[in-house]
């Protein structure tokens, strides 16, 4: 059995192909465009697996793709009929949905002539990364948990690996999240760019977690985890998640009440000072505190 794994449309954009539980092939698409973090199709990552492989796309029984637009679909309806957010940002969702289904097309169109008779899976987008963790483990059970910006409708997501199953047992939906927590701080801080974030883990051990105060006005720990919206701007306008081509690009995700919080946010040439060396390190205490939150009592 062939199956040929994809994350598309996102930051990172990869393939990987599996022959018989044995992982032939993987790669990043930014390795052959040389942009860094490179977002949309990853047809080069998909003719390398297939060249390292000696197989083309007819001989695929199965694609993967690492998200599911139905996951999660009661709490979006929910929460539509709650915020009524921006027309704008409910067609972004929308045009982004239709990118995704139309794999099965770009592939035919990125490789014509093969015979495409794979069929298509749909993984949510945590669990995904749970059995990218667990099921190369060498652990029969162990406890799982991932935490990034969203995916799904969803920010974390945990429970237990037994052997070849996995039990989600709880998540934060959207508009919590504390990947945008911390990439919010990072913008703010003065790096803007996707993947920016390490920046900030390594400014941190320089600080002193002199701003715990301001940190938890931001991030409650209830339900998991809970943000003070008020500071932020990603539930409220269409920012970008996914991308057609290139690398990825986001606007602000902190309001100006964050700035009215710690004081004006610094310019990517400014100077760095002792007061965002410390705040560096109270995000980062902050979002240790979270995860701690989440993972102690699992």
């Amino acid at each position: 059995m062939i199956i040929l794994g994809l994350n598309a449309f996102h930051g990172d954009s990869a393939a990987a192909l599996v022959r018989d539980g044995v992982l032939v092939a993987a790669a990043e698409e930014e390795r052959f465009r040389r942009t860094k973090h490179w977002a949309g199709f990853p047809s080069c990552a998909v003719a390398y697996c297939l060249r390292e492989a000696k197989l083309t796309l007819a001989d695929i029984d199965h694609v993967a793709v690492n998200q599911d637009s139905r996951a999660n679909l009661l709490r979006k309806i929910g929460y539509l009929l709650r915020t009524a957010p921006r027309l704008d940002l409910v067609l972004d969702r929308l045009r982004n949905r239709r990118k995704r289904e139309a794999l099965p097309e770009l592939l035919a169109k990125e490789f014509p002539g093969a015979c495409l008779r794979a069929a298509f899976h749909k993984v949510e987008h945590h669990l995904a990364h749970l059995c990218s963790a667990f099921h190369v483990s060498p652990f029969p059970e162990a406890v799982v948990l991932s935490v990034d910006g969203f995916g799904d409708f969803a920010s974390a997501a945990w429970g237990i690996g037994r052997r070849t199953q996995i039990e989600i047992e709880g998540r934060v939906h959207f508009p919590h999240s504390l990947g945008i927590f911390y990439q919010a701080l990072t913008q703010y801080l003065g790096f803007p760019n996707y993947g920016d974030e390490y920046k900030v883990m390594g400014l941190a051990p320089y600080g002193r977690p002199a701003r715990m105060g301001e940190m938890r006005k931001l991030v409650k720990l209830r339900n998991g985890f809970e943000l003070d919206l008020g500071y932020f701007r990603h539930h409220r306008e269409a920012i970008a998640y996914q991308w057609a081509a290139g690398a990825p690009q986001f606007a602000d995700l902190f309001s100006p009440a964050l700035e009215e919080l710690l004081g004006p946010w610094r310019t990517p040439e400014g100077p760095l000072m002792d007061h965002h060396r410390d705040i560096a390190r109270s995000v980062q205490a902050m979002y240790e505190e979270a995860f701690f939150h989440l993972l102690e009592p699992l």
